[in-house]
């Protein structure tokens, strides 16, 4: 896994209050910097899960996760595959415990007639709670939910062109109540919401008979000072 900088995540107004109140955030997060890090399963065995995640399902269903070669990976050889079916399957990084934060991943949606999704979680405390982001390929749109005691709530969903057969980077950043949903560098969704507070971990998701691949996983919390 590589450790890199990267930029910061919120852009803030620049009158009155706001000015002073960004400028003064701006400052504690550039003192305290992203250290993110970067999964991208070319040392996992293939056939398995990655070592030190987990994956389930919210609802029901049979999901298979497993690591497989892929020429088309963006850092080859591997990718991490979803390939059952399941109402939510998910898949976590279950060492990673982050409240404020980004996490990114890219993604390929291959199939499925029900439906063509990939996402990534955040905030996840178990397979009933945590935040959800996902691009659809079969709609064209990019949501943002949280899922609370298994039953999962839009908070807003967009249009959005999510070609399929196509790599695509998906990437969430949040801080307190505020998100920003991002989808192949283009901000699409930016809204408050205080459903789900505390640390997390952090994943990704799918839905349904969606096969999708994922790549470079990337995730970073706000340092501690």
């Amino acid at each position: 896994m590589d450790t890199v900088r990267l930029p910061l995540p919120f852009p803030f107004r620049r009158d009155g209050l706001g000015s002073f109140l960004g400028r003064l955030l701006m400052g504690v997060i550039a003192m305290n910097a992203f250290a993110a890090e970067t999964v991208n399963f070319d040392s996992a065995s293939a056939g398995a899960l990655p070592e030190g995640w987990a994956a389930g399902v919210t609802g029901r269903g049979a999901p298979r996760w497993a690591v497989e070669r892929d020429a088309s990976a963006p850092s080859k050889p591997n990718v991490l595959k979803q390939s059952g079916s399941g109402t939510f399957p998910w898949c976590v990084l279950t060492h990673a415990s982050i409240e404020n934060g980004f996490v990114e991943v890219k993604m390929k949606p291959l199939a499925g007639k029900e439906d063509q999704a990939g996402g990534v979680v955040w905030r996840w405390k178990d397979g009933d709670n945590y935040y959800v982001a996902r691009a659809n390929a079969l709609e064209d749109n990019v949501s943002l939910y949280y899922t609370e005691n298994g039953s999962r709530k839009t908070i807003k969903y967009v249009d959005a062109p999510v070609p399929r057969d196509a790599w695509h980077t998906l990437r969430v950043e949040f801080s307190g109540r505020r998100i920003r949903v991002i989808l192949d560098g283009v901000a699409r969704i930016e809204v408050e919401d205080a459903h789900l507070a505390g640390a997390g971990a952090v994943g990704v998701w799918t839905k349904a008979d969606s096969v999708t691949l994922f790549d470079d996983f990337s995730y970073g919390a706000i340092a501690a000072k």
